[in-house]
C-alpha cells in the first residue's frame, strides 16, 4: 500500500474540539490513515492510502464547518 501526506490550511478553529472534530470527519473518511490536526497552526497533516485526493479531504473538512484549502 503506498501511502501519501496531506497538508490542508483550516481556517475558523478556534479549540481543541474544533481541531478534534475535524480529525474524526478526517479519520471516518475511506482511505485516511491518520490526521494530525493543529487549531494553533491553522494546518492539518494527514496520511492518506494513495487513492484519496486532497480536493477530497477538503470538502471533508469543509462538510463540518469550517474552511479548508489545500
Amino acid at each position: 500500500m503506498n501511502e501519501k501526506s496531506h497538508t490542508i490550511d483550516i481556517t475558523g478553529m478556534t479549540c481543541g474540539c474544533c481541531s478534534g472534530r475535524v480529525t474524526r470527519a478526517l479519520e471516518a473518511t475511506p482511505g485516511v490513515l491518520k490526521a494530525f490536526i493543529s487549531y494553533e497552526d491553522n494546518v492539518g497533516n494527514v496520511l492518506t492510502t494513495s487513492d484519496v485526493s486532497i480536493s477530497n479531504l477538503v470538502e471533508v473538512v469543509k462538510s463540518v464547518g469550517f474552511g479548508a484549502s489545500a
